[in-house]
Formats: C-alpha cells, structure tokens, sequence
C-alpha cells in the first residue's frame, strides 16, 4: 500500500532554496564580469566574431 512522504520542514526548503540562490549569485557575477571585459576589450579568455564582412580583393 502506498504510503506519503513526510513534509518538508521550512527550515530544510530554506536551506535548499538559499543555497541555490548562492549558486545563481555567483554564476551571475560571473556573466556580468565576462560582459565588462568584452565591452571594455580586455578579454583575453573569449573569443567571439565580429560583424566585419571580409573583403574581396579578387574582383
């Protein structure tokens, strides 16, 4: 016979959901400082392509 799980305490919920919001925090930080380097051009680590069309010298 199926039987139900005890609840949760809130104390538990709390621990869980304040050590995944420390998991967001710093992976955040993380993205925002990758942003600021890329804007600012002083990224050494990321490597992304530009817009810049490369000119046929052939024609």
């Amino acid at each position: 016979m199926a039987v139900p799980k005890k609840r949760t305490s809130k104390s538990k919920k709390k621990i869980r959901r304040s050590v995944w919001r420390e998991k967001t925090d710093v992976i955040a930080s993380k993205a925002f400082s990758l942003a600021q380097s890329i804007l600012t051009g002083r990224s050494k680590s990321f490597y992304y392509a530009t817009n810049n069309k490369p000119s046929d010298s052939s024609k």
